[in-house]
């Protein structure tokens, strides 16, 4: 499938402009897909633009954005408030080309992008669901759930695709978490850490790894059209 790319300036309030990329697919399916990168990268971290350019080609228009921090080359991550307001903008301008327009927007990400997705959702913004990869309930060597307060508060379907050997993510406190979360699923990725890489003696590649993931992507964006497919009747794998 040939996969075009569109880029975007976002204006974000009381903060600079970020650069957008959309990858559209020559047809395309009725959700766009909004995915932030996490604290230490940006939008053209290699393995987030391969799970764009997998969702295209499935079909799956996606988008990626950088936050201020990134765009203006700093480690350092911007305050929650700068985060969600650029959450916000994006949505805004993403509903606002009409070569995005489609009837759905799921938004997400890696690591703290993807939280920050889940708090902006949780304060009622109108999305349509949530795909988290890797998303970081607390802090490497610090197990708790604290993060996690606000996702029973997210009235759309959530994915959740995490590695069983994260450490930002306890299997057994997440998998708590989410048993009182009746809209969410999650899949777990057999030996891949928090960035879904996986030691040799898997006998498996990060390829592979970010194919399984992208196939579970698109398994869960095709039961979302009922709103209530993600929930109790998927299971929690």
């Amino acid at each position: 499938m040939t996969i075009r790319h569109i880029e975007l300036d976002v204006e974000v309030p009381d903060a600079q402009t970020v650069s957008a990329d959309a990858a559209l697919p020559e047809t395309g399916r009725d959700t766009t897909v909004i995915l932030a990168h996490g604290a230490g990268s940006d939008r053209r971290h290699p393995a987030l633009v391969a799970i764009q350019e997998d969702l295209a080609r499935a079909g799956w228009p996606t988008v990626l954005f950088n936050f201020p921090y990134r765009e203006a080359g700093k480690r350092l991550p911007d305050r929650r408030p700068v985060l969600e307001r650029t959450w916000h903008a994006v949505l805004a301008a993403v509903r606002a080309e009409p070569r995005l327009a489609r009837s759905r927007l799921v938004i997400g990400g890696r690591s703290m992008g993807g939280r920050i997705a889940t708090l902006v959702a949780a304060d009622g913004a109108a999305v349509d669901g949530l795909v988290l990869l890797g998303f970081p309930l607390h802090a490497a060597g610090r197990p708790g759930v604290e993060r996690a307060g606000h996702l029973p508060r997210i009235t759309v379907p959530m994915l959740f695709v995490q590695g069983t050997r994260d450490a930002l993510a306890d299997r057994t406190l997440l998998t708590g978490v989410l048993d009182g979360v009746p809209l969410a699923a999650v899949h777990w990725l057999a030996e891949a850490d928090h960035g879904f890489h996986v030691p040799k003696r898997s006998g498996r590649t990060d390829d592979q790894v970010r194919a399984e993931a992208v196939a579970e992507i698109t398994a869960w964006l095709d039961g979302t059209r009922d709103p209530l497919a993600a929930g109790p009747a998927a299971g929690k794998k």
